[in-house]
């Protein structure tokens, strides 16, 4: 009998299979479930942007589109970025359109990493910022972070793990999954490290718009705003978070020109071109929904008051999560590992939640939950998680 398994690349099989769909698959065989794992907006796109997309198909714009993607969308990406962080891209060769951030992250790994290379990965974080450099033929060495330095990675544990293979870090912030963000004071505290050893910097900032607290009011710190990481850096943004586009599948790169024309001949191969109606919703979304991601946003900074204090009264610690929409609370207390918390939640109180270890060895203790979901099941499921971490409060002083 053939043995195709032998046949798979050795890349894909030394891959484990994404740690946060188990759950999910479970929750969807159970009734009455209130799901915080998504990281998903629960809005529907804003009017504007479906608008902007049944406009286009009306016109007849149902084929491919330019390879970079429609010149209008790029000259707006261009624009976006210059208004909010001051960052000039030309678009007509710096700026690509891609299938969705995820698509952009893969073809920046396939562009500059080679076998042997090593890139740094904070953790935790995403499940496929590993794999993707991997599939890319890197090694990954992760970076461990910690909630007693706000999940923010520091310059000197980066500089601790580089050797001469080291060529580019990997950085993710508003972070998925605590919700931490990287202040400007660190940031300029790590470009002196990347900068000194001459570093390409790879910086997914999908959630540049959802920020909350003092993050807000300082403002987000786009990467590439640094004048010395501008020239050695990848920008990764989107719409599918701030402008609730999970399903269009639009994202995009901003890079420097020699950088942008290698990601671009590779999207020239494997994908031909982002789904044309999407990009000119996101058009759209740029030119007339910047009400809306300030509605929504409000709207996640309620729920995550609610989270935050609720899980907090429940006495499970929980960090300050000042950006995207998750909370990591610390479930140490219960004595239960990160899995089988999720496990005996969801069998109990009918919650879904993902493992925080699912993020990275130092997600180990903890749980991710996101509060892209309405405020009344977010009230509900706090109510479900307080009984359930009550009763293994009191397993565990019975048992102490």
């Amino acid at each position: 009998m053939l043995n195709l398994k032998n046949r798979l690349s050795q890349r894909v099989q030394s891959v484990p299979p994404s740690g946060i769909r188990r759950f999910f698959e479970i929750a969807a065989t159970m009734e009455e479930v209130i799901t915080l794992g998504i990281g998903e907006p629960d809005f529907v796109s804003p009017e504007p942007i479906m608008r902007g997309a049944r406009e286009s198909m009306e016109r007849g714009l149902t084929g491919y589109t330019s390879n970079a993607g429609i010149a209008p969308l790029r000259e707006a990406i261009s624009e976006e970025v210059d208004r909010l962080y001051g960052v000039k891209y030309d678009p007509a060769s710096e700026v690509l359109v891609t299938v969705g951030v995820s698509e952009a992250l893969q073809l920046a790994m396939l562009a500059l990493l080679d076998p042997g290379d090593e890139i740094l990965i904070p953790e935790p974080c995403f499940v496929s910022y590993g794999p993707a450099a991997i599939f890319a033929g890197a090694t990954v060495k992760y970076v461990p972070t910690s909630v007693e330095h706000n999940f923010q990675v520091t310059a000197a544990d980066i500089e601790a793990r580089i050797t001469d293979r080291t060529k580019m870090l990997f950085l993710a912030y508003p972070s998925n999954p605590t919700g931490a963000v990287l202040s400007r004071e660190t940031l300029m505290e790590i470009a002196e490290v990347v900068e000194r050893h001459d570093l390409l910097v790879l910086s997914d900032e999908i959630y540049d718009r959802l920020i909350y607290g003092s993050a807000l009011q300082s403002g987000h710190t786009c990467l590439p705003s640094i004048d010395s990481l501008r020239d050695r850096t990848v920008l990764l943004g989107g719409f599918s978070k701030a402008y609730a586009m999970t399903g269009w599948r639009v994202g995009y790169a901003c890079a420097p020109k020699p950088i942008y024309e290698a990601m671009y001949k590779l999207h020239q191969y494997i994908i031909m071109s982002a789904p044309t109606a999407s990009q000119w919703g996101a058009l759209a979304g740029l030119k007339e929904c910047q009400p809306d991601v300030e509605r929504m946003r409000q709207a996640y900074d309620e729920r995550r008051r609610t989270i935050v204090d609720g899980f907090r009264a429940a006495g499970l610690p929980t960090f300050e999560p000042e950006g995207a929409f998750y909370c990591f609370p610390d479930i140490r207390s219960t004595e239960l590992n990160s899995e089988d918390f999720a496990q005996q939640l969801l069998e109990a109180e009918h919650v879904a939640v993902v493992p925080g270890d699912a993020f990275g060895p130092s997600g180990a203790g903890y749980v991710r939950c996101s509060y892209a979901n309405s405020l009344s099941n977010i009230q509900e499921a706090v109510k479900r998680i307080s009984r359930f971490a009550d009763k293994c409060h009191e397993h565990v002083r019975a048992t102490s």
